[in-house]
């Protein structure tokens, strides 16, 4: 009888030592997972915070929530389903998914410098905040999630191409595990950083340094959301080239042409590697980045280009043409402008 005691214990043991190294392997691919998706997340706490300029303080809080509730439904009730049963009955579309992806980092990335350059994108916040343009908060909230929607996609398929092959239920599990623990942390994070002024407008009612401490952090929130935007800007680019460069590899198999492109990324890693002693894992690293951030922005300026420079200039062309053939129907009008500015 206690030898058969023994013998069950020992057996739970063995369950509760294999339950625990499952939960360690989990953690471990689900941690991997979510550093290869960080250009995404980067960019998704980048951008979240800016649904909330305007809104009252109090009411910023309850609307990241409800924005929040929205992405891990996104995540775990319509992405994770889908890229589950991709991942098992069609895992050959992951890459070529993977690279569309990338490819719509890539032109979000280079969008936003464009946009900076041109300042498209100024002029359009410019004239809204002219008019008067206050969206609610059903607005807003709805707004938020849809970009969430795509952003979340893009982290899960990412994270599947890495736990790619586990056995299903383990996929799931590592997927769940990623979807709730990116959601925590980016809103986690925009909770933070959109109630950190609020936090220094208290300390600086206060004396000596924590006032100082309060008004510094105040003075320092612009320049954290400006340097937030320029890291997931950067993000976006590099990640959405490196996924279409190791794409472009992996389906070479198909076509070998494509693979020049990673081959000369990986030549140069490996160059630079050997050629710089200690610090050549780090400049390889550094390397390999430089060129997947060059193929990002090649690629985001043609999207770019096909999706609003050429249009652009077709309508100006277009204007163009309508007031020459104004001008040509009605000449008089054409000689008459200049009589009336004198």
């Amino acid at each position: 009888m206690a030898g058969g005691l023994f013998a069950l214990l020992d057996d739970i043991a063995v369950l509760a030592k294999a339950a625990a190294a499952s939960v360690d392997d989990v953690a471990a691919a689900a941690g991997r997972a979510s550093v290869k998706a960080s250009g995404v997340i980067v960019d998704d706490t980048a951008v979240t915070p800016q649904y909330v300029q305007g809104i009252e303080p109090k009411r910023e809080l309850p609307i990241i929530k409800k924005i929040a509730i929205g992405s891990l439904r996104n995540k775990l009730l319509f992405i994770l389903p889908a890229a589950l049963l991709l991942s098992q009955f069609l895992p050959v579309a992951l890459t070529p998914l993977l690279m569309v992806g990338g490819t719509y980092l890539c032109f979000e990335g280079v969008e936003k410098i464009w946009e900076r350059v041109s300042g498209h994108g100024e002029d359009a916040a410019g004239k809204a905040h002219e008019e008067g343009k206050v969206a609610d908060e059903a607005t807003i909230t709805s707004g938020a999630i849809r970009t969430d929607f795509i952003l979340s996609a893009e982290i899960m398929v990412i994270s599947l191409n890495e736990v790619k092959d586990e056995p299903f239920v383990t996929r799931a599990v590592i997927l769940a595990v990623v979807a709730v623990l990116i959601t925590v942390l980016v809103y986690g994070v925009v909770a933070l950083i959109v109630k950190m002024d609020d936090v220094g407008l208290h300390l600086a009612k206060g004396d000596g340094a924590k006032a100082g401490f309060g008004r510094g952090l105040v003075a320092a929130m612009p320049k954290l959301l400006a340097t937030l935007s320029v890291v997931g800007i950067a993000a976006m680019i590099w990640v959405g080239g490196h996924i279409i460069l190791v794409g472009l590899d992996e389906l070479s198999e198909y076509w070998s042409p494509l693979h020049y492109p990673y081959e000369w990324v990986h030549h140069a890693e490996e160059a630079v590697h050997d050629a710089t002693g200690a610090l050549g894992g780090v400049l390889g690293w550094v390397t390999n980045t430089i060129g997947s951030a060059i193929l990002g922005l090649i690629v985001g300026a043609i999207v770019v280009a096909v999706m609003h420079v050429i249009p652009h200039k077709g309508g100006h062309d277009e204007h163009a043409a309508e007031e020459s053939a104004a001008h040509s129907a009605d000449p008089a009008a054409g000689d008459a402008a200049p009589k009336n500015s004198h």
